[in-house]
């Protein structure tokens, strides 16, 4: 995974994912396996899908890349705590699934709790499985 500054502000780990590098042929396959293993994280919920792609060409006037092919999110938490309020501002947690021509991109915004964020990459990684 590499991590960046998105728009100098925010701080996103990203993977770009060959499609011979990996048995996933779809972003539903993809939010399948992420569901999964949300459904069995001792912490994590799973909240909802958010279909990106489907939201934005549904819009009287939109922009998108023509090599974007799908767009989805799988929105989770893996609060364990809530001792500020504060916390609630970088809660749920956010998995971008974008199909491209040749690859799959997955994106997450760094976690607060860095056991979450360990978790995320470690899924992410795991979608490499060629």
């Amino acid at each position: 995974m590499q991590k960046i500054s998105f728009m100098d502000k925010y701080p996103v780990f990203t993977k770009k994912i060959l499609k011979t590098k990996t048995s996933y042929k779809t972003v539903d396959e993809i939010v399948e396996y992420f569901c999964k293993n949300i459904e069995e994280h001792p912490i994590a919920v799973y909240i909802g899908i958010f279909d990106h792609y489907k939201y934005t060409s549904s819009l009287k006037v939109h922009e998108i890349n023509e090599d974007i092919l799908d767009a989805k999110n799988i929105i989770c938490c893996f609060g364990d705590k809530l001792k500020i309020p504060e916390i609630a501002a970088v809660r749920p947690r956010s998995f971008g699934i974008v199909l491209m021509k040749d690859c799959f991109v997955i994106s997450f915004i760094q976690a607060p709790s860095p056991v979450a964020n360990n978790t995320m990459i470690e899924w992410v990684e795991a979608i490499e499985n060629i």
